[in-house]
């Protein structure tokens, strides 16, 4: 009987779960799908009008004027997925004062609950045109983003301008862009000037596409230097700068950009482009940039770049380097990275070759060009060769995967880099083709290298400028062109491996090997200077900025052994002051010894006293030239005749 009791007992208890569960909440449906885009013709011609000229408050007021395709539903983008961003950072969050107008009404919108950079409006059967009205309220400063505006120059970068109708490749839409720019300025573009009045400049129609490709950089001070003259199509490096004296460019300067224009072509044969503009900006007051496009690239670095060129080799790879994107990443593209507008995700799994290729190309035509010196290259590689082999979190994370970095981390600054890892394809991406070309020289007893993979897979179809794209499969199948081997192999082994280090076969197959001296290369002094940092890296594991703020710790080195970590000021170094000179002094006096250093640091109100058991002195990395071995790396840096 009591069983029995139990038994109804429990069936009772179970009902009621059902039921409270049956209860609970329920998902909320998704809204309707915006429509995905289709490779047919947008009907009509889009135009666009930019106002420029709000240099104080650094306002930019769009007016955009849309064709109907049909009555209904429909919705507009604003670009999100930006090319050579690798994740989702269109600016939304700086449009501001959106007005949609249809015949002279308003049309109310709303703003897609998913996707939030979509806005749907409903268009009456007699609205044939919609008018959009809004602006771009750019940074006013560094805390806000990007800084595209200040009262000497201005970057225009049309996605954050324009919107698109959803539902069509953007390669289908046609528009024409004018924009009205300060008094008395100049501009840089790949866009064609069809006709300008005062400063009102009005481009021929392009594709959509076209348009976010070809940004602007205009100014009060611009120079425009010619570097490729008499060449197949033109190439110009336009300059904009913040005060006219930094346009001053020395004639071995201009021969040296020059030649790396000469020295692309030797290495690519194809170009993809009917002209290129490299858009050039010498400033601290602007954001520094880099960012590649098809005929153009954005690039922004040191205000003294041509004045003060001795001291400043770390600059001179940035060139080169965009320069090779309109070969690598533009023209020969990722299939996972090709999107058909610029709100479809993007996937970034072959970044490595994308990026890592690129990054390497970059030091190889500025070496070739005569924009670093052999030596300069080869210091430069180094410091690149002894990061990455003192990336520890590689024991957790493989390289491959910090393709995903532009989408998990958006450069955001990280605690320990080192452990965490960051957008590592790019450095050690380049450390993998280093190891490739060696190999490729050495098996074919030098009658192949990488630069015959670059012309295989790079320099097709001279003069074409859309997109071909790549994968895995073919990247292996045209090294395996060059010179059979198991390329397969080789990739996914330093691809998804842990370590332990980084892959150094390049740099001993070239000759070389890595070393630590007491004393940094020329490089990397001049590295320290212009970013105002003490790198002691490879010692105490830590890098300090300028007031001894701690800008980096090295996981498990001695400084994170000692409880150190990023943000943290080192007030003094023994008993005494902080400076950098007396911190360096310090390390290299118990080089040998058993008493630590002693630092008294702050970490926001309270300061502590740590000490740091290290007696390794000063280390900086270096190559050592390996005697009675081949100098392959030497070979690769050499100008082509």
């Amino acid at each position: 009987m009591k069983r029995a009791l139990f038994a109804a007992a429990a069936l009772l208890l179970s009902s009621g779960a059902a039921l409270a569960q049956s209860a609970g909440p329920q998902p909320v449906p998704l809204p309707a799908p915006i429509p995905a885009p289709q490779d047919r013709p947008y009907p009509g011609l889009i135009t666009l009008s930019v106002d420029a000229t709000d240099l104080d408050r650094r306002i930019f007021r769009v007016k955009e004027t849309i064709p109907v395709a049909q009555p209904g539903p429909m919705t507009l983008l604003y670009p999100s997925w930006i090319p050579g961003n690798h994740a989702p950072r269109g600016p939304i969050d700086k449009l501001a004062g959106l007005v949609i107008t249809g015949a002279d009404k308003p049309l109310e919108w709303t703003r897609d609950p998913v996707d939030v950079s979509a806005f749907h409006i409903d268009v009456p059967a007699d609205v044939k045109f919609v008018e959009l009205n809004f602006q771009y309220v750019s940074p006013t400063d560094p805390d806000q983003g990007r800084v595209v505006v200040t009262p000497e120059m201005m970057n225009v970068q049309w996605f954050a301008l324009a919107l698109y109708p959803a539902g069509y490749f953007t390669r289908q839409i046609q528009i024409q862009p004018h924009i009205r720019l300060p008094d008395g300025w100049s501009f840089a573009t790949a866009l064609e000037d069809r006709d300008s009045v005062r400063e009102m400049v009005r481009f021929k129609p392009v594709s959509f596409e076209t348009l976010m490709d070809s940004p602007m950089f205009a100014g009060r001070y611009v120079k425009k230097l010619d570097l490729d003259p008499g060449g197949r199509s033109r190439v110009t490096l336009n300059v904009v700068a913040d005060d006219p004296s930094l346009l001053e460019i020395k004639p071995a300067q201009l021969a040296a950009h020059r030649a790396m224009v000469a020295q692309a072509d030797k290495l690519y044969g194809a170009r993809h482009y009917d002209h290129y503009d490299f858009l050039f900006a010498l400033s601290d007051r602007m954001g520094g940039i880099g960012v590649e496009h098809q005929r153009s690239s954005e690039n922004g670095t040191a205000p003294r770049y041509f004045l003060d060129w001795d001291k400043l080799p770390a600059t001179r790879d940035l060139l080169p380097h965009e320069y090779t994107h309109s070969w690598n990443g533009k023209y020969r593209r990722p299939a996972d990275l090709w999107t058909a507008n610029f709100n479809t995700p993007m996937r970034n799994s072959l970044l490595w070759v994308y990026e890592g290729q690129t990054q390497y190309w970059g030091y190889v035509l500025a070496a070739r060009s005569g924009l670093l010196t052999k030596q300069e290259a080869l210091d430069a590689i180094a410091a690149t060769a002894a990061a990455y082999d003192n990336r520890v979190g590689r024991s957790w994370r493989a390289m491959e995967d910090t393709t995903n970095d532009p989408i998990i981390s958006a450069r955001r600054p990280q605690a320990w880099t080192s452990w965490q890892r960051s957008e590592d394809y790019y450095s050690e991406g380049q450390l993998i083709w280093l190891d490739a070309d060696t190999l490729i020289r050495e098996q074919s007893k030098g009658k192949k290298s990488l630069d015959d993979f670059a012309k295989a897979f790079f320099g097709v179809n001279d003069g074409d400028w859309g997109q071909l794209t790549y994968d895995f499969d073919e990247v292996v199948k045209t090294l395996n062109a060059v010179q059979p081997h198991d390329w397969a192999g080789f990739l996914k082994t330093r691809l998804e491996g842990h370590g332990p280090g980084a892959p150094l076969d390049g740099v001993t197959r070239g000759g070389y090997r890595l070393v630590y001296g007491e004393t940094p290369t020329d490089y990397a002094k001049s590295n320290e200077t212009r970013r105002k940092i003490t790198d002691l890296t490879y010692s105490l594991g830590l890098t300090l900025g300028k007031d001894g703020e701690l800008a980096a710790v090295q996981w498990e080195g001695p400084a994170f052994k000692a409880g150190l970590a990023d943000g943290m000021k080192l007030i003094a170094v023994n008993g005494l002051a902080y400076d950098a000179d007396r911190l360096k002094d310090a390390v290299t006096a118990a080089k040998g010894g058993k008493d630590p250093l002693e630092l008294l640091v702050k970490s926001g109100e309270r300061y502590r006293t740590v000490k740091i058991d290290y007696h390794g002195g000063l280390r900086y990395p270096r190559f050592e030239r390996v005697a009675g071995t081949p100098a392959r790396l030497d070979d690769i840096l050499a100008p082509r005749k």
